[in-house]
C-alpha cells in the first residue's frame, strides 16, 4: 500500500520555444503592474534579457530592475533586493537567469512584504508570509529553482543556509529553451550534473515524503538529460538537446522539492561556500564518492536508475550496478569537461576537515541520505574525491 504523502509544485508551468516573448501578457493577466525584475550583471551585457523587457514595457508593466545578484548570493544581496522592492513599491517579482536569481527573487517576494526576517525564515516551514506574487524565468537547465520551495544563501560565516516554505514556489515557471541556447559548454556541464543530482538524490531519498510522483518525474528527468547533456555540450545550438536539458531539470526539481536530497548537497555546500566553487560543479565533484558509499544501503535504487542513463549497465547483474553507475557518472563529468577532483579547483588537502565539519551542519539535507553519514564518513568522501 502507498504510504500517505504530500506532493507541492507550482501554479502555472509555461514551457516552449519563445514563450519569453510572452512575458508581459503573461504577467499582467496575473495582476502584476509594478513588478521587480531581478538578475544578474552578466545577463545584463548579453542582451538576452532585453526582449523580455520590452515585453514587460509592451504590456503597459512599470519595471524596474534589480541586476545585482551575485552566485551564491550572500545575505546583503538579498537585503539589497528587498529594499530596491520596497523603494520601487514593486507589486510583484520576476526571478530571470539561473538559479542564485532565482533564489534571490523568491526571498526578495517573501520579504518585501514585511512580515518575514531572512534570520527568522531560514529552516524548515518557518517562512510566515504573504509574499508577493512572483513569477521565474530560468536561463540554465540546472538548479530546478523555478519550480522548488528552496533557496539557498551564504552567510557572512561562509556557511549555506535554506529558507523552505511552500510560500517560495512561484505563481509562474516560464521555461524558454531559446534562452539556454549558446550557455557555454562549463556551464552547460556543471549544471546539467546538478539537475542529474537532484533526480537522483529525490528518487532515493530516505525522507518519509518520498513518493511515486517524485520518483517517476525523477526517472524521465534523468532519461531526458541522460540522453542530452553530452549533446548540449558539445553543440550549445542543438535546440533539441537544450529543450530535453531544460525539461529535465525542471523535472528533476520537481521530484527533489518533493522528496528532498540528502548527502551529496550536504558536501557540495561546503565547497562552494568556502572556495566558490560553482554549486553544480560542487555537487559532481563529489556525487560519484557518495554513491559508491550510499551503494551498501541503496544499491537497489541505484541498480534501477543507471541503465536508465547508461543503458548499457541493464547487461550487468543488479549488485553490481550501484558502482558502475558510480564509474559512469564520474566518467560523464570528464567527458564534459569538467576537473574530476577536488584538488583541480584548487581546494587544498589540509581543509578536508575543516569542509567535513561543514557539511556535518547540513542536518536537513543528511537526515534524507539513504545511509547515515558520520564526520569520519564526510571526511572519507572528501579523502576519495581529492
Amino acid at each position: 500500500m502507498t504510504a500517505p504523502f504530500t506532493f507541492n509544485t507550482v501554479g502555472s508551468i509555461v514551457f516552449g520555444s519563445g514563450k519569453a516573448g510572452e512575458i508581459g501578457a503573461l504577467a499582467a493577466a496575473r495582476g502584476f503592474r509594478r513588478p521587480l525584475f531581478i538578475t544578474d550583471p552578466g545577463l545584463m551585457g548579453t542582451g538576452l534579457i532585453d526582449p523580455a523587457l520590452s515585453a514587460l514595457a509592451e504590456a503597459g508593466l512599470e519595471t524596474a530592475i534589480f541586476s545585482e545578484v551575485e552566485a551564491d548570493p550572500p545575505e546583503a544581496i538579498v537585503r539589497l533586493g528587498q529594499e530596491a522592492a520596497r523603494a520601487h513599491a514593486a507589486d510583484s517579482v520576476i526571478g530571470f537567469g539561473g538559479g542564485s536569481s532565482l533564489d534571490t527573487a523568491k526571498l526578495v517576494a517573501l520579504l518585501a512584504t514585511g512580515n518575514d526576517t531572512l534570520e527568522a525564515a531560514y529552516g524548515i516551514g518557518n517562512a510566515k508570509g504573504p509574499r508577493l506574487p512572483l513569477m521565474l524565468v530560468p536561463t540554465t537547465a540546472g538548479t530546478g529553482s523555478e519550480v522548488t520551495p528552496i533557496a539557498i544563501v551564504t552567510t557572512e560565516t561562509s556557511e549555506k543556509m535554506g529558507v523552505v516554505s511552500p510560500l517560495l514556489l512561484p505563481d509562474v515557471a516560464l521555461l524558454d529553451p531559446d534562452l539556454t541556447l549558446g550557455l557555454p559548454a562549463a556551464v552547460t556541464a556543471a549544471t546539467g550534473v546538478d539537475a542529474m543530482v537532484h533526480a537522483i538524490e529525490a528518487h532515493a531519498s530516505a525522507s518519509v515524503n518520498n513518493n511515486p510522483v517524485s520518483r517517476a518525474l525523477a526517472r524521465e528527468a534523468l532519461r531526458l538529460m541522460g540522453g542530452a547533456i553530452e549533446r548540449a555540450v558539445a553543440n550549445g545550438s542543438d535546440a533539441d538537446a537544450r529543450a530535453d536539458m531544460l525539461l529535465g531539470s525542471m523535472l528533476a526539481g520537481q521530484a527533489f522539492a518533493n522528496s528532498p536530497v540528502a548527502a551529496v548537497h550536504a558536501l557540495a555546500y561546503p565547497i562552494g561556500g568556502h572556495f566558490h566553487i560553482p554549486h553544480g560543479l560542487s555537487n559532481a565533484l563529489v556525487l560519484p564518492h557518495v554513491i559508491r558509499f550510499n551503494a551498501a544501503t541503496a544499491g537497489p535504487v541505484y541498480a534501477d536508475l543507471a541503465p536508465i542513463v547508461f543503458p548499457q549497465l541493464a547487461e550487468i547483474g543488479t549488485q553490481a550496478r550501484g558502482p558502475a553507475f558510480a564509474d559512469g557518472l564520474q566518467e560523464l563529468t570528464i567527458r564534459c569537461g569538467l576537473p574530476p577532483r577536488l584538488r583541480d579547483v584548487g581546494i587544498p588537502h589540509d581543509a578536508l576537515h575543516m569542509m567535513a565539519d561543514d557539511a556535518m551542519k547540513q542536518t536537513r539535507l543528511l537526515v534524507n541520505n539513504p545511509r547515515e553519514v558520520t564526520r569520519g564518513d564526510a571526511l572519507a568522501i572528501y579523502e576519495a574525491a581529492w
